[in-house]
């Protein structure tokens, strides 16, 4: 492949995919982009333990013409695993690896590396969460340390891998782009593909429930607005739903909380939602922030991470994390006003279409790539 500012690159994506997740949307969209530009695109994914079926990702970026090479390895396997990517990177010959994720970047980056590959890595965002959660931040955080290239979605994100060591020089800034998500359904689609009623005020919550992600919050929020004939439906699955579902039978509004669960393209379904609600205790570039905006559906956040980045006061309604009563006071000024509400969102999507278009996105990231390939 010849050399040159405009040349051709060849890119191998390494990755442990999951079922859904804004992760998934990044890797597709890099992957698919660069495809279309011209580029040789590849992606590793990492499947370990047992056989199972391929998540839907892979059927996608085939599709999309990118070459899909699945590890597959035992669980722990962690040795084969680095000598699987280590041979493969022989074979493709790419002329820089990215990974993505804890695994990949602990695991499969140091294979790259020893062969005398550029190493990139994006930072998604940590979970928080439990010891072993802790240990595996740590462990990236000083991986962190050793990449060419290591791409930062929000401002906090960046300081934070300069306390931990990684060189300023290093670091990128490159905000998560909006990527589409394919046609949106009118309200009483959106509405019925959720099982929700056509009628009535209804905040929508989307995400992976996780801790960080905060649906504890959204459901001690809906306890206090108890006064208001307002339902919410909390689109996801993840280890925090069955907690989730039990606190909000404690605190008596079971009854006004749907769980549809895991529905793929659920960013599509935005317009069910008199409101969309982010409470998240952390967050990178948050992927359905973009949704909510793309969709005009009024949105109350909290102000973390690159949340304050993509929106302000003037495109949406921002308070502080692990504050129900803050965000419950929010959630009740968009319904008490819904013209200020809308004209927000009208002004959170003229935002998007400024400052989060995908193609200087793939721009940014191609120019990270030819500076650690010194291409």
């Amino acid at each position: 492949m010849p050399d040159g500012p405009s040349a051709p690159l060849r890119i191998l994506h390494v990755v442990l995919p999951t079922e859904v997740g804004g992760m998934q949307r990044v890797i597709e969209a890099l992957a698919t982009g660069h495809r279309r530009r011209g580029h040789e695109v590849a992606l590793a994914a990492v499947l370990p333990g047992p056989p199972r079926d391929e998540p839907p990702i892979l059927g996608a970026l085939r599709a999309a013409g990118v070459a899909i090479h699945a590890v597959r390895v035992p669980g722990r396997a962690y040795g084969r695993e680095r000598a699987a990517v280590a041979e493969l990177c022989r074979t493709l010959g790419p002329r820089v690896v990215h990974t993505h994720g804890y695994r990949p970047d602990v695991v499969d980056a140091p294979a790259a590396r020893r062969l005398g590959l550029p190493t990139v890595t994006t930072v998604h965002g940590f979970t928080g969460g439990g010891w072993k959660d802790r240990l595996y931040e740590r462990l990236q955080l000083r991986a962190f340390r050793r990449f060419d290239a290591v791409i930062a979605v929000s401002v906090p994100q960046v300081e934070q891998l300069a306390r931990a060591g990684t060189p300023r020089e290093r670091i990128h800034l490159v905000r998560n782009a909006w990527m589409g998500a394919g046609t949106a359904e009118p309200r009483a689609a959106a509405r019925a593909a959720l099982g929700l009623p056509a009628e009535g005020l209804c905040i929508g919550w989307i995400g992976r429930l996780t801790r960080e992600k905060g649906a504890d919050v959204l459901v001690r929020a809906m306890a206090a607005l108890g006064d208001l004939p307002v339902s919410a439906a909390v689109v996801g699955d993840g280890p925090e739903a069955a907690p989730a579902r039990a606190l909000a039978a404690r605190l008596g509004v079971a009854d006004r909380i749907a769980w549809p669960g895991l529905v793929p393209g659920a960013g599509r379904l935005l317009a069910a939602f008199d409101a969309f609600v982010l409470s998240s205790r952390s967050e990178g570039t948050p992927i359905v922030l973009l949704e909510a905006m793309a969709a005009t559906t009024p949105i109350v956040a909290t102000a973390v991470g690159g949340v304050p980045d993509v929106v302000g006061p003037g495109e949406a309604l921002l308070v502080p994390p692990e504050d129900p009563g803050a965000l419950a006071a929010a959630v009740r000024a968009v319904l008490a006003d819904p013209a200020a509400a809308s004209g927000r969102a009208l002004k959170a999507l003229e935002r998007l279409g400024h400052e989060f278009a995908e193609e200087p996105w793939l721009d940014r990231y191609e120019s990270v790539y030819r500076t650690v390939g010194r291409l």
